[in-house]
């Protein structure tokens, strides 16, 4: 999470001494590269010094509340000391660099506290809030996290400098996809179809997506397009994969039954989305929902192959009993080139993408992104060449001797299997 993910927020915060430490922390993730962290505080405190037991809190318990720094590996180490109960509390770790407890609080209510430090070193760091005491606590915080690069404030995180030029590259890389999208329909109106404009709709909305970038700072919109190009992205699969109204200008129950299921569980899964960006591992639920959201992007990826796979299953068995078996193979083939590219870009956008997160330095964080937007930006091409509105198409149009050639290839290829 950069720092332009770093707002003024209130932040309470209520945990338990017994509870996991991903309830006991508030946290905010930062790349630190020689880095100078600035924790500005207003109104902050108001606790009630109250223990559980409703008995006047002693102040030597105050060093269990307050915010510290630790990397992912840190994060670890901690883990292991809970489940190893050899703490009690993260603050009592030394594992990690503690920035301040409310045992340095000192003056009238309500405190104030304003204060600068510097990293300890070049790495990814959590700054994080743990309250071990269960009080009930209230603050306005304000986190102000940048590296510096020569005299400049870089607030991004040390391998996200890149990406703001990055989206900006391919969202207007993507508005000029829509521009040739319109003319294309445009030129060849008498060949467009329905499913011509929806696509149109989708690099429309992938543009809008790709140049917000980041959902913090406009979140609104962030999440909207979000979930308007989610739902979009596998809608527009779907219907390509059934032939809706280039193929048939209808849909049949099955494939109707298959957009009722993508659909509401792409708004569960950008339900998710927003919960999971909007909160951190101090909400008791986030790792559930980032397994949901998990499972939902599976599911939805494995039902919208079921179309393309009935679509060559019909065309395969139209073959032998239309006469058309030229025209039939041409289609058969489209849709067998467009079944393994839906297939391919499923699994590097979902699998291969997060292997590079995981093997990259924190350095190249950005790298990832770009084989992502190259894939999909690849994706979408091959999609709109391979159906674009033609008066003529190469794939549809067969002379006899073709057909001919056509029906001994159909009947060499009867037991294709997917």
């Amino acid at each position: 999470m950069s720092l332009s993910n770093l707002r003024p927020r209130q932040l309470p915060a209520e945990t338990t001494i017994g509870e996991q430490l991903e309830r006991d922390a508030r946290y905010h993730e930062h790349c630190i590269h020689p880095v100078l962290c600035r924790l500005l505080t207003s109104s902050l405190p108001t606790y009630y010094g109250l223990n559980p037991d409703g008995l006047p809190l002693p102040d030597n318990h105050l060093h269990l509340i307050g915010f510290f720094l630790a990397t992912q590996d840190d994060w670890l180490q901690v883990n292991r000391e809970v489940e190893q109960k050899s703490i009690t509390c993260v603050l009592e770790s030394q594992a990690v660099q503690h920035l301040f407890t409310f045992a340095e609080l000192t003056g009238s209510r309500p405190f104030h506290y304003n204060h600068s430090y510097s990293s300890p070193g070049e790495n990814r760091y959590l700054v994080m809030f743990s309250n071990c005491l269960g009080l009930s606590i209230s603050m306005s915080l304000r986190i102000s996290m940048y590296n510096m690069e020569g005299n400049t404030k870089d607030y991004l995180s040390e391998g996200h400098t890149q990406l703001p030029l990055l989206y900006f590259c391919f969202s207007w890389m993507y508005v000029a996809l829509a521009g040739i999208w319109a003319y294309v329909c445009t030129k060849q109106r008498s060949t467009a179809h329905r499913i011509h404009i929806l696509m149109g709709i989708l690099v429309v909305l992938k543009a809008f997506y790709i140049k917000l970038g980041l959902p913090h700072g406009w979140d609104v919109a962030f999440y909207a397009f979000s979930f308007l190009r989610g739902v979009m992205l596998f809608v527009v699969i779907v219907l390509i994969g059934t032939g809706w109204s280039f193929l048939k200008p209808y849909l049949e129950g099955k494939e109707k039954k298959v957009l009722m299921i993508v659909i509401p569980l792409q708004v569960l899964a950008n339900i998710a989305t927003i919960i999971i960006g909007e909160t951190g591992l101090s909400d008791k639920n986030w790792l559930t929902w980032t397994q949901l959201l998990l499972l939902l992007d599976v599911i939805c990826c494995c039902a919208i192959l079921f179309p393309i796979v009935w679509s060559i299953k019909h065309l395969r068995e139209a073959a032998h009993t239309d006469g058309k078996a030229a025209r039939n193979l041409a289609k058969l083939t489209l849709f067998r080139q467009y079944y393994i590219v839906v297939v391919s870009y499923i699994y590097f956008t979902r699998i291969v993408v997060f292997a590079l997160q995981t093997v990259t330095s924190y350095h190249y964080t950005w790298v990832s992104e770009l084989a992502r937007e190259l894939v999909t930006l690849s994706f979408y091409i091959f999609t709109g060449y391979k159906f674009r509105p033609v008066p003529h198409n190469p794939y549809f149009v067969l002379n006899e001797e073709e057909e001919e050639a056509a029906v001994e290839e159909m009947l060499r290829d009867d037991e294709f299997e997917l």
